[in-house]
């Protein structure tokens, strides 16, 4: 173990700053799992999470006079970037991207990893998995990015204001709508689900 993994955030970026390839590697190594997880969830797509992951991290090498610890985590500052980027690629690839149920390039979730004995019990969390993520790539941007950012990285509602741009009651309601029509969809799924095996 380096010294540098016993660092902050901060204070990595300082060394990077200065040239120290090792604290950029701590650093990338730290976040970089939870930009990607950002990006895919945001867009659905696993190649474009992998493009946003790399174009955030370059941004960051050749930028690094960018972030400005007064105004949050490194973190946050590290989701606007792949924020503003995840919508670049989207508006880009838009006409590209699948509109079928089966346009989720990555389906694998933590679960899948841990051998199961109940196949059945396998199959149905796993189609509830893909039925949240298409529930949620299918909400409004806004909608999409508070549940992405609140729910899923579990952000404050401060912290995902200052990535947003916007206010914190601004996050609330839609946090509060976009929960609504999650609620709505996946209920409207189940409803006609159990429809179907009645």
């Amino acid at each position: 173990m380096t010294l540098e993994t016993h660092l902050a955030d901060d204070e990595l970026l300082r060394l990077t700053a200065g040239g120290n390839e090792q604290a950029f590697s701590t650093l990338y190594r730290r976040r970089q799992g939870a930009v990607y997880r950002f990006a895919l969830e945001m867009s659905g797509s696993s190649q474009i999470a992998e493009d946003v992951t790399q174009e955030v991290f370059m941004i960051l090498l050749r930028e690094t006079g960018g972030y400005d610890a007064k105004r949050g985590p490194l973190a946050s500052y590290l989701y606007g970037i792949a924020r503003r980027l995840v919508w670049r690629h989207l508006a880009r690839q838009l006409p590209q991207l699948p509109v079928s149920e089966e346009g989720h390039e990555d389906t694998r979730t933590p679960e899948h990893l841990i051998a199961q004995t109940d196949v059945e019990r396998d199959l149905v969390r796993g189609e509830t998995v893909r039925s949240v993520r298409r529930a949620i790539v299918a909400l409004p941007a806004g909608y999409r990015e508070a549940v992405v950012l609140c729910d899923l990285h579990e952000l404050t509602y401060g912290e995902a204001a200052r990535v947003l741009g916007c206010a914190v009651g601004t996050v609330r309601s839609r946090l509060h709508r976009a929960r609504t029509l999650l609620a709505q969809r996946l209920g409207a799924k189940n409803s006609s689900s159990a429809g179907c095996l009645v």
